[in-house]
């Protein structure tokens, strides 16, 4: 796969299932199974099939579906209560009434990823049917579907997550995934700073890697937000010279959080204005992708947007370290972009004088949310001084009780210990969810401004032929 195809939606193809009338029958039970289809069904349909009818009648309930290689009896399957064979022929028998037959022929159009066409081809050949591409209907939106995102237990699908949770991305849209784990984690290691918390991360996604644990399998696809915070985390620890707490083991590289908390916020403050120029980056080719560049050059969330926040971030630049040439370039690029803006929110707005005020009041509105935004990751710094002082308190209460000697000294370990795992905890958590909360409010509103339709297949089971006349096997 080229290394653009890796930053956007897998690519769809529109099909035709065709298939002799005969055959029809068979060559949706290989679609049904092969799982890479979604068909456009009428969104009012009535199943009326006879496989239908006898599932009422034997009142077979909503069993899993599955489906055989060929056509069974239906009559055996209800007198055998097999309720999941009737419950797939009278899917297929859904389908087969969908399709537009003609001649002897019969058709049913949908989307397939473009990797899965030839595949799907090649069953469909068992039956004498075929997989037609057909162009793409003018006006009408593929479904989505991010790389990866069926395979969950590899790394890219286990990143998949964390976009959907928001909305479906966009057909036209690039997939911010990878870019997005990156952001979170940073994030989330800026305010989980410590190298020792971070090993314990460390030895959490080595064991999700390993398999464990057991009894919940569901766990491992997070090995690599585990595996990325612990390695931030480490990395924070060491500039911080935090290790399980100021425990001074480690040498402080760049600043201790608790004596310099606003070196920490300036900081913290500069990453966010780097991930919200990264996030405006991508808003761009996105508006651009979806309407061309009217779209790309109006849109807050496009070029109008990124030229008002950095003018804004120029010019107050400017104004604090003394540079008229700064001061005078960063205030020509926010009336640029604002001016922009207001003509892209004038025109949605219909003119006139009431889309005057409604202009001009969207423009104040986006001036105060880029301010709001950018301060918003000021808590990046706070939490980092949380984290810290939590630990440092434990680690306090450990060398207190250690200096004391005798029964204390137990009592030091539980402290440590206790201490260390109730601070990791709750710490762990807040910096997830105040990361995951950045990453949603501040970076993917500049990304999408809609959400696209997920790419839902259909998908049925084939299983072997019946042996014993009752128990078909897997």
């Amino acid at each position: 796969m080229r290394w653009p195809e890796n930053l956007q939606p897998m690519r769809m193809t529109r099909i035709a299932v065709v298939a002799p009338l005969d055959s029809l029958r068979d060559a949706l039970a290989r679609t049904a199974d092969a799982g890479v289809v979604e068909f456009d069904l009428p969104p009012e349909r009535a199943v009326q099939g006879e496989a239908a009818r006898m599932l009422r009648e034997t009142r077979g309930g909503s069993p899993e579906p599955a489906v055989l290689p060929a056509a069974p009896d239906l009559q055996r399957l209800a007198d055998t209560h097999r309720f999941d064979l009737l419950a797939g022929e009278a899917e297929l028998e859904e389908h087969a009434a969908a399709a537009f037959s003609k001649g002897g022929v019969a058709a049913l159009a949908g989307w397939t990823p473009e990797t899965a066409r030839a595949g799907l081809a090649g069953r469909l050949a068992e039956t004498g049917a075929a997989a037609v591409p057909l162009p793409h209907p003018r006006g009408a939106e593929a479904p989505s579907l991010l790389p990866g995102a069926r395979r969950a237990e590899n790394g890219r699908g286990s990143l998949a997550p964390l976009v959907e949770t928001y909305g479906t991305v966009p057909y036209a849209d690039l997939d911010p995934a990878p870019l997005a784990w990156a952001a979170y984690v940073l994030m989330f290691g800026m305010m989980f700073g410590d190298a020792g918390h971070g090993l314990l991360l460390l030895a959490g996604a080595a064991a999700l890697l390993a398999g464990y644990p057991r009894r919940w399998p569901r766990l491992r696809r997070v090995w690599p937000f585990v595996l990325g915070a612990g390695v931030t985390s480490t990395v924070f620890g060491v500039l911080y010279g935090e290790f399980f707490g100021p425990t001074h083991l480690i040498p402080q590289v760049w600043l201790a959080p608790l004596e310099e908390p606003v070196e920490l916020l300036v900081a913290a403050i500069g990453v966010g204005a780097v991930l919200l120029a990264g996030a405006y980056a991508i808003g761009i080719v996105n508006r651009w992708r979806e309407g061309g560049w009217p779209v790309a050059l109006y849109e807050p969330s496009g070029i109008a947007g990124a030229s008002a926040f950095l003018g804004i971030g120029a010019l107050a630049a400017g104004f604090y370290l003394g540079l008229p040439w700064l001061t005078i370039a960063g205030g020509a690029f926010a009336a640029l972009g604002l001016g922009l803006a207001f003509a892209g929110f004038l025109t949605a707005s219909g003119g006139g004088g009431t889309g005057l005020v409604e202009a001009l009041v969207e423009v104040f509105d986006l001036v105060v949310r880029l301010g709001a935004n950018l301060v918003s990751f000021a808590r990046l710094a706070a939490f980092g001084l949380t984290h810290a002082a939590l630990a440092g308190i434990v680690w306090s209460a450990t060398a207190a009780l250690w200096q004391r000697g005798g029964v204390s000294t137990v009592l030091a370990f539980v402290v440590f210990a206790v201490g260390t795992a109730m601070t990791f905890a709750l710490e762990a958590l807040v910096a997830g969810v105040q990361a995951l909360r950045l990453e949603y409010y501040e970076l993917f509103s500049r990304l999408f401004r809609s959400t696209g339709r997920p790419f839902r297949p259909w998908h049925i089971p084939m299983i072997a032929e019946e042996v014993d006349g009752s128990c078909p096997q897997k």
